[in-house]
C-alpha cells in the first residue's frame, strides 16, 4: 500500500492513461490503469478502496454510464471525471451523480493531484467503516439458526438460564452454544458482543 493511496485511471486514450500513469505514480500514488469503464467494472469487486479517475467520454460504458453503475451499487469509491473542451454540461451531470469533482483538459497537474488527494482523505474513513460492518455481518452469517438464537437473547440481556428455558433446553448446552457465539464472532467478552450486534445493525443505539 502506498502512502497515499490507490488510484484507478480510466481513459480509452492511451497517451493519456501514460501521462497520468507517470503524473501520478511522481506524486506517490499505487496507480492502476484500464482503457474502459467494462474492465474497470469487472476488476471492480476485488479492488481496494481508491479514487477513481475516468474520462467522461469513451466508447461502451462512458463516464455518466460508470457513474450510474457504481451509484446503485451503492459503491464508496470517490471518483473525479475529466472533461473535454465543450462537455461541461456532461460534468455537471456527472456531478449530480455523485463525482466528487471534475477536471476540464488540458488542466493543471497540482489541481488533479490535490483532487485525489483530497478525496481519499475524505472518503477513506466511510469505506473503512463500510469494510468492518461487512465483515461483521459475515460473522453473523457462519452462526447456526441456533447459534443466532442465542446470540439474540444475549445481546437481548437475557442469562443462559432463561435463554434455555425459551428453548426448552438446557443450560448446559446454552454454554456450548454460547461459546461457540463468541468464537464465530471473535468476541472476547459479552459487552463486545453486544458492540458487534449495534455494528450489523441487529440492535439499536
Amino acid at each position: 500500500m502506498s502512502k497515499k493511496g490507490k488510484v484507478y485511471v480510466i481513459d480509452d486514450d492511451v497517451a493519456m492513461r501514460d501521462s497520468l500513469n507517470f503524473l501520478l505514480d511522481a506524486a506517490g500514488f499505487d496507480i492502476r490503469l484500464f482503457e474502459t469503464a467494462l474492465k474497470f467494472l469487472d476488476a471492480l469487486p476485488r479492488l481496494e478502496f481508491g479514487c477513481i479517475v475516468s474520462d467522461v467520454r469513451m466508447p461502451g460504458l462512458d463516464g455518466i454510464e460508470l457513474l450510474k453503475r457504481l451509484k446503485s451499487d451503492q459503491n464508496r469509491f470517490p471518483i473525479v471525471i475529466m472533461t473535454g473542451h465543450g462537455d461541461i454540461p456532461l460534468a455537471v451531470e456527472a456531478m449530480k451523480l455523485g463525482a466528487v469533482d471534475f477536471l476540464e483538459k488540458p488542466f493543471e497537474d497540482d489541481r488533479l493531484v490535490g483532487m485525489i488527494e483530497t478525496a481519499i482523505h475524505q472518503g477513506e474513513p466511510a469505506a473503512k467503516n463500510e469494510a468492518v460492518s461487512r465483515d461483521i455481518a459475515s460473522r453473523v452469517a457462519t452462526l447456526s439458526p441456533r447459534e443466532r438464537q442465542v446470540m439474540d437473547g444475549l445481546i437481548a440481556g437475557l442469562s443462559n438460564k432463561l435463554i434455555a428455558r425459551d428453548y426448552d433446553i438446557s443450560p448446559r448446552t446454552i454454554e456450548v452454544y454460547r461459546a461457540n457465539v463468541m468464537t464465530k464472532m471473535q468476541a472476547n467478552s459479552l459487552s463486545e458482543l453486544v458492540r458487534l450486534a449495534m455494528r450489523a445493525g441487529l440492535l439499536k443505539d
